[in-house]
C-alpha cells in the first residue's frame, strides 16, 4: 500500500443505474418518483467520508434522471396545453408542481430525521448540528445540479410568475411611497430593483458587491421566505432545513401550569431568575460560557454555526444570529 493511501477510507462507488425495464419512468409522477427517489438517498442521506461533498451517481444514471425530469415535465406542458382553450393557454400554466411538491416534502422529512437523531444533552448540539447540516446541504447542492431542469423550466417561471422569494405585494408600499403619476415602467421597474437591494443589503449584499455575492445573499433570503414561495431547489433544501430541524430547536417551551400569584419581580440589575430558553440557545450559552474548550475551538464552532442559520434563513435580527456573527467569516465579494 502506498504511503498516500495509508489511513483514508474506500472512496463510496457511484450509484449505478438501477433497471427499468421496459417502464418509462416519465410515465407518471409515481413513476418518475421511484426512479428519482434512489439517487436522493444517496446523495442527501447514505454516509459520506467526507461531510462536505455528497457521494456521486453513476454517468448513465445522472443522464437517465435529466431524460426522465424533461419528458416529463414535457409531456405535463402538452397535456396541459392540449386540454384548456388558447386563451388560457397564453398564461403559460405551470407544470412540474406536483414534482416541486414533492422534492419539498422530501428534504422536510429529511430534515425531521436529523432532527429525531440530535443528542439529548445541549451540550452536544452543536457539535451534531454542523456536521448534519454540512452533509445535508452538500446533498442539497448536488440534488441542485441533478435537478436544474426544474430549477430552468419550473422555478424560474413561477419566479417570472410572481411566486418567488420577493413578490409584488412586498414591494407595493415601498413603490407606493415613491411612486408619481409621472412615472414611465422603466422607473417603475427601476423601483422594484431598488427594494429587491434594499431586502439583499439585509443578508449581506453591498452597493459595490459582485454579482457572486448578490446571489448568496438571495440564496439567504429565499431560504427565509415562507414555505408557499417557490425557489431554487437548493433553498428549498435549506429552508426546510430551518423550519423542521432548527425552527423546534430555537423554539421556546411553554411553561405549564397556572400563573403564580406572588410572583418575585426581577430586580432592575437584571439578577432575577432567566426564562425559559429554546435548546439552541442553551447550548450557543453553554459553548460561549464554556471555560473548559479551547478558546479558538469554541470560536471556530460559533463562527461555523452562525454560517448555518445565515445560510438556511435565520433572519439577522434574531437574537441568536446578533450574538453569533461576529464569529462568523464575511461573504466574500469575488
Amino acid at each position: 500500500m502506498s504511503s498516500s493511501s495509508k489511513g483514508k477510507e474506500p472512496a463510496i462507488p457511484p450509484l449505478p443505474n438501477p433497471p427499468t425495464g421496459s417502464a418509462n419512468p416519465a410515465a407518471t409522477l409515481s413513476s418518475l418518483w421511484g426512479y428519482l427517489q434512489p439517487a436522493l438517498n444517496h446523495l442527501v442521506k447514505s454516509p459520506s467520508n467526507n461531510a462536505t461533498k455528497a457521494p456521486s451517481i453513476d454517468v448513465e444514471y445522472y443522464a437517465g434522471i435529466h431524460s426522465a425530469c424533461y419528458n416529463y415535465i414535457t409531456a405535463q406542458t402538452e397535456v396541459i396545453t392540449g386540454s384548456i382553450r388558447k386563451s388560457d393557454a397564453e398564461m403559460s400554466p405551470n407544470t412540474a408542481t406536483d414534482l416541486y411538491g414533492q422534492l419539498d416534502k422530501y428534504f422536510a422529512d429529511a430534515a425531521r430525521e436529523l432532527l429525531l437523531g440530535a443528542p439529548h444533552d445541549d451540550s452536544d448540539l452543536v457539535h451534531y448540528i454542523i456536521p448534519c447540516f454540512n452533509r445535508f446541504s452538500a446533498g442539497a447542492q448536488s440534488v441542485n445540479r441533478l435537478l436544474n431542469y426544474v430549477n430552468r423550466h419550473y422555478v424560474k417561471r413561477a419566479v417570472d410568475e410572481d411566486k418567488g422569494w420577493l413578490s409584488i405585494n412586498d414591494v407595493l408600499e415601498h413603490v407606493a411611497k415613491t411612486a408619481s403619476v409621472n412615472d414611465t415602467r422603466e422607473k417603475l421597474s427601476n423601483k422594484f430593483r431598488e427594494k429587491r437591494i434594499e431586502e439583499l443589503k439585509k443578508w449581506g449584499y453591498v452597493d459595490i458587491g459582485s454579482s457572486q455575492l448578490m446571489t448568496q445573499a438571495e440564496s439567504f433570503a429565499e431560504a427565509a421566505s415562507d414555505v408557499s414561495r417557490i425557489v431554487p431547489i437548493l433553498s428549498l433544501a435549506h429552508r426546510r432545513f430551518r423550519v423542521d430541524f432548527l425552527d423546534p430547536l430555537l423554539a421556546v417551551p411553554k411553561t405549564k401550569g397556572k400563573k403564580v400569584k406572588n410572583k418575585i419581580p426581577k430586580s432592575p440589575s437584571g439578577s432575577g431568575l432567566p426564562g425559559p430558553k429554546g435548546r439552541l440557545a442553551r447550548a450557543v450559552k453553554d459553548l460561549l460560557e464554556s471555560t473548559e474548550r479551547d478558546a479558538d475551538e469554541r470560536d471556530k464552532l460559533a463562527g461555523e454555526l452562525a454560517v448555518v442559520l445565515r445560510t438556511v434563513g435565520i433572519r439577522p435580527d434574531h437574537p441568536l444570529r446578533k450574538k453569533l456573527d461576529r464569529f462568523a467569516p464575511p461573504l466574500t465579494a469575488g
